[in-house]
Formats: structure tokens, sequence, C-alpha cells
């Protein structure tokens, strides 16, 4: 994509996390996410569409804007995200053109999934 086509569209999101192993070890394996570290207290993510960092913190503090994570299985993802340290903080529900939930990651960042099946 060109730098035209970027003008004004979200580029990068960054999270803070308090241990960047875990981290990675969580959005690999749940998301399939794949990082480049630059030094101990920073590393990128890559999800395939959208890239993104966490940079190292000694804690995470809830609020802000939620991001809002795609899956085509609601119910594979909530398991794996449970199997891998995170807490699912809100139940799936429905919305007009699909369904829900939210959950924290092992750092504390609330973070939703939804789909439209």
């Amino acid at each position: 994509m060109s730098q035209v086509e970027h003008d004004r569209r979200v580029d990068y999101i960054e999270f803070l996390a308090t241990d960047i192993k875990e981290t990675k070890m969580f959005y690999s394996a749940v998301f399939g996410w794949e990082f480049t570290d630059y030094g101990p207290e920073y590393t990128c993510f890559m999800d395939g569409r959208l890239g993104g960092g966490f940079s190292l913190a000694a804690e995470v503090v809830s609020g802000g804007p939620l991001v809002v994570l795609y899956a085509t299985n609601l119910e594979e993802i909530e398991s794996s995200i449970k199997g891998n340290g995170g807490r699912i903080v809100r139940d799936q529900y429905e919305f007009p053109g699909g369904r829900r939930f939210h959950f924290v990651d092992p750092s504390g960042n609330e973070l939703a999934v939804w789909s439209d099946r």
C-alpha cells in the first residue's frame, strides 16, 4: 500500500505490557501474531494486516479505546484465550451484525473479539 493509501488511516497501535515474553507467547498462541524485538523493553507485532507494538511498563491501566479483533469461530478463540493466560471479562453477547466478547490479556489490556457467524 502506498503512503497515499495510508493517509488518514490507523497505521499502528501500541499497548503496554508488564511482561514482554509472556505477551508475545499469548498473542502468538491465540492469534498467530509475529513479533520483532527492539531491545528488552519493546516488541512490535504484525497480525497480517495491521502492525503495532508492546512497550514494557510496571502496570497497565484499563480504559481508553477498545481494540476489537475478528474471528470466524468465537468459541475456539475464547477457549484459546482462557488456555493461554487470558481472562474473559464480558461474556459473549449478540449485537446487530454478530456476536462478541471482551477479554483481558496477561498484562491487563482489555480487547474484544467479534464474529458475524
